[in-house]
């Protein structure tokens, strides 16, 4: 059947693309990053322009870490109810073929070599891993709780380590539209698979 036949076979090339022209288009990690300057008044961040760049380039390259990280939750796996009316999840039939087109097609889209892909795949298999031994003592987080995230605790330390607490707070807010837009785009993924 050719490419263009077949409307589930792009839906992985598709989420790629919502995700990283999202996260652009609504410039989630220039709001926080200079959120994060005016509130806590460390100006310091933003006064060089070379280093300003290199760190709202690697903040970005971390909120597409956590936006595929839960849009391939979303797309992987579902819940299911069972007669007895429990709840348990499965994974979707062809969910380890979308996770290879997908991360194909994002590593075509962001022109990355090998080097940069398998790099990539690395830091996203180490969120997967966090997230998984995390998921086991989940509790709701308090208002004023950071988030037990990967992103929240990197983009922390590079956001501002003399002030860790603080830099985790507002990283835990970016997180949250982080997730959102995933879960916009996995949403869509699925209806169109």
């Amino acid at each position: 059947m050719a490419r263009g036949q077949n409307p589930g076979s792009e839906a992985p090339a598709t989420l790629a693309q919502n995700l990283v022209h999202t996260l652009a288009r609504e410039r989630v990690i220039p709001r926080f990053v200079d959120s994060y300057v005016v509130e806590n008044g460390r100006h310091a961040l933003q006064v060089h322009a070379p280093l300003y760049r290199d760190l709202l380039t690697m903040l970005q390259r971390e909120a597409l870490l956590a936006a595929c990280v839960r849009a391939l939750e979303i797309t992987t796996f579902e819940t299911v109810e069972s007669s007895r009316g429990k709840q348990r999840v499965i994974i979707r039939k062809g969910a380890e073929s979308f996770r290879r087109r997908f991360l194909s097609a994002l590593a075509r889209q962001q022109n990355w070599n090998a080097g940069d892909a398998l790099d990539f795949q690395s830091d996203l298999k180490m969120y997967e891993d966090l997230l998984a031994r995390a998921a086991t003592s989940r509790r709701p987080r308090k208002p004023y709780e950071a988030a037990n995230h990967p992103f929240v605790d990197r983009c922390a330390f590079l956001l501002d380590s003399e002030f860790l607490e603080k830099a985790r707070l507002a990283a835990s807010r970016a997180l949250a539209s982080v997730e959102e837009i995933a879960n916009r785009a996995a949403t869509e993924a699925i209806a169109e698979r």
